[in-house]
C-alpha cells in the first residue's frame, strides 16, 4: 500500500483521471458525434486532458480548500 502522506497526490491523480475521462468523452461526442473511430478520438482527448488536469488539480487544490472553508459554516455549540 501507499503511504498516507501521499494521500493528496493520489486523490488528485484519481480525480484528474476520472474527470478528464468523463469530460473528454462528453466533449468529443458533442463535437464529432459518434463516428467509427470514436475510441481513438476519445483516448487522444483523454490523454491530453489528463496531462493538463493532474498538475492543475495539484496546483489549485489549496485554493479550492480555502474557498470551501469560506462557505462552510463551522459547528459552534451554544452550550
Amino acid at each position: 500500500m501507499i503511504n498516507k502522506r501521499y494521500q493528496k497526490a493520489i486523490f488528485s491523480f484519481f480525480m484528474a483521471l476520472l474527470m478528464s475521462g468523463i469530460m473528454s468523452l462528453i466533449i468529443s461526442i458533442i463535437n464529432v458525434g459518434i463516428p467509427p473511430n470514436m475510441i481513438n478520438i476519445w483516448f487522444t482527448g483523454w490523454g491530453i486532458a489528463f496531462v493538463i488536469s493532474f498538475p492543475v488539480i495539484i496546483l489549485i487544490s489549496p485554493i479550492v480548500e480555502m474557498m470551501v472553508k469560506l462557505v462552510i459554516k463551522s459547528d459552534v455549540s451554544n452550550t
